[in-house]
């Protein structure tokens, strides 16, 4: 595949704002993801697989996202704890909330192959979001046992129904919660039912409102090494003792069932209150599928529905190793009250070019996800940045939110396999799609890539392999 300069839809030189990021004008907002105060969510950027991995964070604003303002964060950042290291994998998990309880949200970024000394390997950087955000150090956790891979997977939610929120880490086959407010080494906190099965491998962990507890719900996902498949399992939230509410969803422990690793998302796509749960299968059947199980009362179904490309009104054609499911998100793109599902197919061919990949968005409607008016992005698209070209990946990774304040999400996506600097291979690249009423529109779409950020020339970078949740 040529190398070459992607085309970026802001002006042309770009300063990388340094730490000292324009300060809140206003009360913080409590959004759970607007680091700075000023009212819009912030887009974070987890690139974990080149030298021992960084976060970029880029400010929403009313005009979208620009590496104009923008914030880059290493483990050598001043102030950040730790040292980066090749293996350290910092930013292969990213979440955020308000930890210290000032109204500002606080970066959590995971680190699974952290190499601390006397302890397992993984950690868990909070870094202090404010008005002039991540400019006040912050702090790491580190498993509180032997099991390696701390930081696998977080979230920041309101376990127990009183409005305040905990932090919940998972490790390769552990899951530690702390109490609310800062979080202390000391006293991270294990369920009080053992209720993982031998050997399964976590993935991550996704909180929602799954069922009618008082608190959030917690699905965890991973693989059952013995036949290489997936395993997903809802853990119910609410007063009392974690654990002993536990269902399993999927166990691929027999050789050939379905797998999966970080594609798992939520949110509540027919507007009955409850969070749905989206799954993909990218190695299901010929080319790929995902599944959506809706939230009820009683919790989440084992079953749910399942779509693949040869789904009645879903874009594309089912092929074999598209990949289809890769990635998936969910947010309300419309503005309608019900969440929408972006799904990424990063092996789809395009105009005779293999591996270009391809996103699909469908719709949430009071009835479930409809594929009435359902839409197709990819870099031969109208309007979006770039072309399409051979082993890009385009749709690679996927979130949607509401980055500009519009009441619509946003789509970022990534594309691990494009190429931008002369000779690399596996750059990496960014783009930002707006949400309107119809759906998703290449009309003022951004596109960026680590040297819009200033970092160094690495080859296989795959900036943007990871969006924050």
């Amino acid at each position: 595949m040529r190398a070459r300069t992607l085309a970026v839809a802001t002006a042309a030189a770009l300063a990388v704002v340094g730490l000292g990021a324009p300060a809140a004008v206003a009360a913080p907002s409590g959004l759970s993801d607007d680091f700075n105060g000023d009212g819009y969510r912030d887009l974070a950027i987890g690139t974990p697989k080149a030298s021992g991995g960084t976060v970029t964070v880029v400010f929403g604003s009313a005009s979208g996202v620009s590496p104009a303002r923008s914030v880059n964060v290493t483990q050598n950042t001043p102030g950040v704890p730790g040292a980066s290291e090749s293996v350290d994998r910092f930013g292969e998990s990213i979440t955020s909330g308000d930890v210290d309880g000032d109204g500002y949200a606080d970066l959590i970024v995971g680190a699974p192959g952290e190499e601390v000394t006397g302890k397992p390997r993984g950690s868990v950087t909070i870094v202090w979001g404010g008005a002039r955000p991540f400019t006040s150090g912050g702090m790491t956790l580190t498993a509180p046992t032997a099991e390696d891979g701390f930081g696998e997977g977080a979230a920041f939610a309101d376990l127990d129904g009183d409005g305040s929120g905990q932090l919940v880490v998972v490790g390769s086959h552990t899951l530690w919660w702390y109490a609310e407010g800062k979080p202390s080494q000391d006293h991270a906190l294990a369920p009080e039912v053992d209720f993982l099965p031998e050997g399964v491998e976590l993935d991550g962990i996704v909180a929602g409102h799954f069922s009618g507890t008082d608190g959030s719900d917690y699905v965890l996902h991973g693989r059952n090494p013995a036949g290489n498949g997936a395993y997903l399992g809802l853990l119910r939230g609410g007063p009392g003792d974690l654990g002993h509410s536990y269902s399993v969803l999927a166990d691929g422990g027999a050789a050939g069932g379905p797998s999966w690793a970080s594609t798992v998302a939520g949110g509540d796509i027919n507007g009955d209150g409850y969070d749905d749960l989206v799954t993909g299968n990218p190695t299901a059947g010929n080319g790929g599928s995902f599944t959506v199980r809706y939230g009820r009362a009683a919790g989440l179904p084992v079953t749910g529905t399942t779509y693949t490309q040869a789904s009645a009104g879903v874009p594309g054609t089912d092929e074999p190793y598209d990949d289809f499911g890769a990635a998936v998100a969910v947010g309300d793109v419309t503005g309608d009250g019900r969440a929408d599902v972006a799904v990424g197919a990063p092996y789809e061919d395009v105009d005779g070019k293999t591996n270009v990949g391809n996103v699909v968005l469908l719709k949430g409607a009071s009835g479930g996800l409809t594929t009435r008016g359902a839409q197709s992005f990819h870099q031969a698209t109208p309007g979006v940045p770039g072309a399409a070209e051979a082993g890009d990946h385009f749709g690679s990774s996927l979130r949607l939110r509401d980055i500009n304040g519009n009441g619509r999400a946003d789509l970022a996506l990534g594309a691990f396999g494009e190429d931008v600097l002369p000779g690399g291979y596996d750059d990496g690249a960014a783009w930002v799609l707006r949400g309107a009423t119809t759906g998703l529109t290449a009309t003022y779409a951004t596109a960026f890539t680590a040297e819009d950020f200033d970092y160094p020339e690495i080859d296989g970078r795959r900036f943007a392999d990871v969006f924050g949740r």
